[in-house]
């Protein structure tokens, strides 16, 4: 590990934002690259993500089916961004999502491909929140109660 990534790896408090594209695996390899490409665009034009962009404090891990936003700012970051990514979906019917949200500590970490990138809590709770998304539909407005 270089000392310059070293330098840089630091656990944190952040804020996940964590998605995936229901049904994906089902999809053709054409209909799944459609769907990463308009899951991209409705992300990316959620004004909390280009306000987090702007100050560069939102990290983008993709996943394949989905993607991970990590915030650095503040917990609210991630649920408005999920509720602006909700509305935007009323436009687009054939996209179906789960989303998980969770706030807690990753740190930095260098994968197999010598990139730096990011493990830990934060991350492994969002994403096993949003895999509860199939077993409880409303989980996240029960957690906010």
């Amino acid at each position: 590990m270089s000392a310059e990534i070293k330098k840089e790896i630091q656990l944190q408090i952040a804020h996940v934002l964590f998605i995936d594209i229901v049904g994906y695996s089902k999809l053709s390899i054409n209909d799944q690259h459609a769907a990463v490409e308009e899951l991209k665009q409705i992300v990316r034009t959620s004004e909390q993500f280009q306000r987090a962009e702007r100050v560069s404090r939102l990290l983008k891990i993709p996943t394949g089916d989905g993607m991970a936003l990590v915030f650095y700012e503040s917990p609210e970051a991630p649920v408005q961004c999920a509720v602006e990514i909700s509305r935007a979906l009323k436009d687009h019917p054939q996209l179906r999502l789960r989303m998980g949200i969770h706030s807690g500590p990753v740190s930095g970490v260098v994968d197999v491909n010598e990139r730096a990138n990011l493990a830990g809590a934060g991350l492994n709770i969002a994403q096993r929140v949003m895999l509860l998304r199939r077993r409880r539909p409303h989980l996240a407005f029960e957690v906010c109660r």
